[in-house]
């Protein structure tokens, strides 16, 4: 007996024309401690990047320094968030290309009752101007509380920039869809993730159930971030030599197709991928998710920021 195919709910297609972006995400390996070489290192892919035309370059969190808090000089290496800010404006401008250099670690009033250490990631466009600064407000359980102050309440914000809408996210940020949503409310169509996600931030217990855990997570949740937002995502990863627990991973990722580009171990790399916005732009006309937060019956209680969703 031949049974009848299910019914097909024809969407349109966007019939504008959208911007195809190229975008370079670097996998870098922070050496802890390592200043002026991890900038070295950072600079040189930068360079290579521009070299290919990408509109983008984006590093991982951490990426000066590595994550060594209780190193009695980390501090003090902190202290000096200016000096490489700046350079890196200056790259910009020199290479024509915007970057997120990953996140910078900010001391403020040190030794102060009101010193502050905060994670930090900007964007940079390609006149050295900074468009962009969002303080990192999901922090690592203690690993991160008893170090970084969060950036709290603060709404989650978007900016204009050479790409469009953008939004930055740091690391743990990709566990909480709440921020996702508060941005594309905005009207953001990219998010940028810079990270530092080991394989090791799983427990004993996940680890017994599945090695690679969080490799798992994160290549789940950055696919469903993307179809769940109809956005595309840019995953910036720390990579280190094997063995050694680094996740890798770094990606660019759309609706329909997940990963667009992917470094698919732990190695220190670079991919330059091409960006095209009319994926994300046919995924809400077939999704409507942006739609249907706009309307005024939205059916659940709570409301995010930025006022009224823009499509």
């Amino acid at each position: 007996m031949d049974h009848p195919s299910p019914p097909v709910h024809e969407r349109p297609e966007s019939t504008e024309k959208a911007p195809v972006y190229r975008v370079a995400v670097i996998q870098m390996h922070p050496k802890p401690m390592q200043l002026e070489a991890n900038y070295q290192s950072a600079e040189n892919f930068i360079r290579s990047a521009a070299k290919h035309d990408a509109t983008l370059a984006v590093l991982p969190e951490y990426h000066l320094l590595n994550w060594v808090p209780h190193d009695p000089k980390f501090k003090e290496a902190c202290g000096q968030w200016q000096t490489y800010l700046d350079r890196y404006r200056a790259l910009a401008k020199e290479c024509n290309i915007c970057i997120v250099p990953g996140t910078i670690l900010e001391l403020h009033d040190a030794g102060a009752d009101t010193e502050l250490l905060l994670n930090i990631a900007y964007f940079i466009d390609n006149t050295g101007d900074i468009v962009g600064r969002y303080v990192k407000k999901n922090l690592w359980g203690d690993i991160e509380r008893l170090h970084l102050t969060s950036s709290s309440t603060d709404p989650h914000p978007v900016f204009d920039t050479p790409l469009g809408k953008v939004g930055l996210l740091i690391c743990w940020d990709l566990a909480f869809p709440e921020a996702f949503r508060e941005m594309i409310r905005q009207g953001a169509k990219i998010i940028i993730i810079p990270t530092f996600w080991t394989l090791a931030d799983c427990s004993k217990a996940g680890l017994g159930v599945n090695p690679s855990a969080e490799a798992l997570f994160l290549d789940s949740m950055l696919t469903a971030r993307c179809f769940e937002n109809t956005c595309a995502i840019i995953f910036a990863n720390a990579g280190g030599p094997p063995g050694k627990g680094y996740a890798g991973l770094s990606q660019v990722c759309v609706p329909y197709a997940g990963a667009i580009t992917r470094l698919g171990s732990s190695a220190e790399g670079m991919a330059v991928v091409d960006l095209d916005m009319k994926i994300v732009e046919d995924a809400e006309l077939n999704y409507q998710v942006r739609a249907d937060l706009a309307r005024a019956d939205w059916h659940y209680g709570y409301q995010h920021g930025g006022g009224e969703a823009k499509l």
